[in-house]
């Protein structure tokens, strides 16, 4: 079974805007600990449309024409915000070097409605993005509007779900509502395998037949001295097609798929190739799901190309799970030590001195 986050309701009465919102994955995420979302927005028509259905929320739009004065109060912001590069050539200027770009509109929203908690997430290379001048400004610019930032890339393989997929996610506190707060990246190592995931009798997962197909290893899974099979905890490659070029390889599902892609070519375009019950085939929107950590009850998009893309655009739901986790806990501990300093700050009027003012 895949793990995920257990999670509780300390986030009741939190209220939450999702941007860049895609199919909705923070949603989930956020929602399983009790907060609302308040408010979307998503350009794309067709993953629009699939969150309207799974989220009963219609998103907005294309955020960069949407006025921030018309967008609900909110306690946090999310979104997972296209990577693009910024003109800044030195200038350093911040929030104005952010304009052009997508993060823009994030900042003139956190500008406006000052949330408690940002969280943010993008692809890994966002750090190094234009030599890492891109992630110096985001950083400048939080900071700059008073946020303490943390950031950090994690691997989905950590977390329970079979796919390799690295991503950098940035947390951001208002110091306006948290003095000093402690906050740290989980760390995991929960071990899941492809097989774990997979459907009996796939009807969309696309068989390959041709003749070109080439198998250089044999992979057998090892057993530890308990008589426990090992599980690699990465992808497996024993095969090609082709050329074994970006969608031309073949995987053991006793390993981990591959990361997810919305676009990509070959064979095993956006999902990879993999050997199952002696055939080759892609993985079928229900295992991209899975992979994804969205629950049995998500309806996809009836074109299995789409809901490929969709998936391949989504977030990973169980590492946002355990990152709300360490949100959570950061906030308790930073709760607790205000109320420590507020009750050592209480003075007292000596027993003796009570009484003698004069009137």
């Amino acid at each position: 079974m895949i793990r995920i986050a257990k999670n509780n309701k300390n986030l009741s009465g939190y209220k939450f805007i999702d941007l860049f919102a895609g199919i909705g994955g923070f949603h989930y995420a956020l929602k399983s600990f009790g907060a609302e979302c308040v408010f979307a927005s998503e350009i794309d028509k067709k993953a629009s449309e699939i969150y309207e259905i799974n989220h009963n929320l219609k998103p907005e739009g294309d955020i960069t024409g949407i006025d921030e004065k018309n967008i609900p109060k909110h306690d946090i912001l999310c979104g997972g915000f296209p990577c693009q590069a910024f003109s800044i050539s030195g200038k350093q200027k911040g929030f104005e070097d952010t304009r052009g770009t997508l993060f823009f509109d994030i900042a003139r929203i956190v500008n406006y409605h000052r949330p408690k908690i940002l969280f943010l997430e993008n692809v890994k290379n966002f750090a190094k993005h234009d030599n890492g001048k891109t992630l110096k400004v985001v950083l400048k610019t939080l900071q700059e509007m008073n946020y303490t930032v943390h950031y950090k890339v994690l691997n989905t393989s950590k977390f329970g779900l079979p796919q390799n997929r690295e991503r950098i996610y940035i947390i951001a506190f208002n110091n306006d509502n948290f003095s000093n707060i402690n906050f740290e990246f989980p760390t995991l190592d929960l071990i899941s395998s492809l097989s774990e995931i997979l459907e009996n009798n796939p009807g969309n997962g696309k068989i390959i037949e041709r003749n070109d197909i080439i198998f250089y290893k044999k992979y057998i899974t090892g057993k530890n001295i308990f008589g426990e099979i090992n599980l690699p905890n990465k992808p497996v490659q024993i095969g090609k097609v082709n050329k074994g070029g970006q969608g031309e390889r073949i995987y053991h599902p006793d390993g981990h798929a591959i990361t997810l892609s919305a676009y990509g070519g070959g064979a095993g375009s956006k999902t990879g190739l993999y050997k199952i019950n002696d055939k080759i085939r892609k993985l079928s929107p229900r295992e991209c799901a899975r992979l994804q950590g969205y629950p049995e009850t998500f309806i996809y998009h009836k074109s299995v190309s789409e809901a490929h893309k969709q998936f391949g655009n989504s977030v990973s739901i169980n590492v946002l799970q355990y990152i709300i986790k360490e949100i959570i806990n950061a906030i308790e501990k930073n709760e607790q030590k205000t109320k420590i300093r507020f009750e050592n700050s209480k003075t007292r009027i000596p027993e003796r001195e009570r009484y003698s003012i004069q009137i």
